[in-house]
């Protein structure tokens, strides 16, 4: 019994059925990551999108990493590719990833936003406009304030706002500036926030 305090990854949205999870983060948000995705339920109902700062001029190899760490199948976003549910999206190096109509991916080169491409604030924002109240948003550790306003704008929109509690990031820049920016966010530990994903409704496997 804990009698009767309250379980931090309660929220009055539980029972919404969200139809896109948007994560993003930077410095030390693999060490979050590897406690997250493996959380996410096979058949889960949700297109899941997620962004880090990465290197323009290496390949990622987060699909390698993840892959068989995931119930759910992960790839790197393609432009214009659909958004199904139950499917892992990783936001490729060099391209800022923004979510279109369809729902669809889309890759642009445009100029960094707060010094990086891809930028976080531009997948939240065209998330926030693409699926509104249906957006769940994660924010992780990092080392600059992109992804504050991205955050701000899924809250505006009536979406669920999470971010890594500052004391358990590797570089508390991004949650610290979040927490800022929507005071509302819940902060959450990586195993907070796993608990919440692992809560997910989820389609019956054949």
């Amino acid at each position: 019994m804990n009698g009767g305090a309250p379980d931090p990854r309660a929220d009055p949205q539980d029972e919404v059925q969200w139809d896109a999870i948007v994560i993003g983060g930077s410095s030390g948000a693999i060490d979050a990551l590897n406690v997250l995705l493996p959380a996410l339920p096979a058949g889960l109902r949700a297109g899941v999108i997620v962004l880090l700062h990465l290197p323009c001029n290496r390949r990622s190899r987060l699909v390698e990493i993840f892959g068989y760490r995931c119930a759910l199948p992960v790839q790197e976003a393609e432009d214009q590719q659909p958004i199904l549910p139950g499917h892992v999206y990783f936001g490729p190096p060099g391209y800022h990833l923004l979510v279109d109509r369809g729902p669809r991916l889309a890759l642009s080169i445009d100029p960094p936003v707060l010094f990086s491409r891809p930028s976080i604030d531009v997948l939240f924002q065209s998330a926030a406009d693409g699926y509104g109240d249906r957006l769940l948003g994660v924010l992780l550790s990092g080392a600059n304030e992109d992804g504050a306003e991205g955050l701000a704008a899924i809250h505006a929109a009536g979406g669920r706002t999470l971010v890594q509690a500052p004391d358990t990031a590797a570089m508390r820049t991004m949650p610290d500036a979040a927490l800022a920016r929507v005071p509302t966010a819940q902060p959450l530990t990586p195993e907070e926030i796993a608990a919440v994903f692992a809560q997910l409704p989820t389609e019956p496997l054949p």
